[in-house]
């Protein structure tokens, strides 16, 4: 069987006397989208932090197309094709789409002086853009003036521009209106179509991720506590289990 594109294995971390992570085992193949849920303080951000390499786990292992690496640093886990867009986007807003995708990485005039090359930047981005579906009409525009889903569709071009393999999505789809969500929701559909890109998400919202992922894992307390392909589970049935837990701890 082939590898699956990500796996951790027994992963924990701690903060001194906190435990973020206790011993997580998931993985996600090319081609499939993994939503990952849970309340704030379940481990979810830990988690992308130790795949994204700005975290080392202090236990336990990852594994990169069935290889195991030890990531050092974000530019490592880069170098590796894993790549997450935050939910600040991480964009300037003072610059262009093309500056954008570009940024830290701008395409260089192969002779001296080595100046900018902007037109092979707004053709390379238009280019991008257009791979992908994604409807920007001007890539000399600013950021800071378009929509918050054009701005979130930028981010995720970047990334898979830069080659990224395994893309991680960090709440992709927060405090969007319907229209942009839906728009996000095609470029991602899109993205996993294309082949060749696993997908994580992590999402508050039981139904979106339903909808979108192949697989949902939930996490409570730095643990999986529940893993079933979509079609097999419901909103209802995340919510009983989300339920039956604070029942459980009881009201502080």
């Amino acid at each position: 069987m082939t590898a699956p594109a990500l796996r951790v294995e027994a992963i924990t971390k701690r903060f001194g006397a906190l435990t973020a992570l206790d011993g997580v085992t998931m993985g996600v193949d090319e081609g499939e989208i993994l939503g990952i849920l849970g309340d704030n303080g379940a481990g979810k951000s830990t988690l992308m932090k130790v795949i994204t390499g700005y975290h080392p786990p202090t236990s336990g292992e990852v594994f990169v197309r069935g290889e195991k690496v030890a990531l050092r640093s974000v530019d490592h886990a880069r170098s590796l094709g894993i790549d997450c867009v935050y939910q600040d986007l991480a964009l300037v807003n003072g610059l262009s789409v093309a500056h954008n995708l570009f940024l830290n990485r701008e395409i260089l005039r192969r002779f001296p002086p080595r100046m900018l090359d902007n037109p092979a930047m707004r053709r390379r981005a238009a280019a991008v853009l257009a791979d992908i579906g994604v409807n920007i009409p001007d890539v000399d525009a600013e950021v800071q003036h378009l929509s918050g889903g054009q701005r979130q569709a930028i981010a995720v071009a970047r990334a898979v521009s830069g080659q990224a393999r395994i893309l991680l999505l960090d709440e992709p789809l927060a405090a969007m209106g319907a229209r942009e969500a839906a728009l996000i929701i095609e470029l991602i559909r899109r993205l996993r179509a294309k082949g060749g890109l696993a997908i994580v998400m992590v999402m508050h919202n039981y139904a979106q991720t339903l909808d979108l992922a192949d697989r949902i894992i939930l996490m409570q307390h730095g643990t999986i506590t529940y893993e079933r392909r979509t079609a097999e589970t419901s909103v209802e049935e995340l919510l009983s289990i989300v339920r039956r837990e604070y029942q459980a701890v009881g009201p502080h």
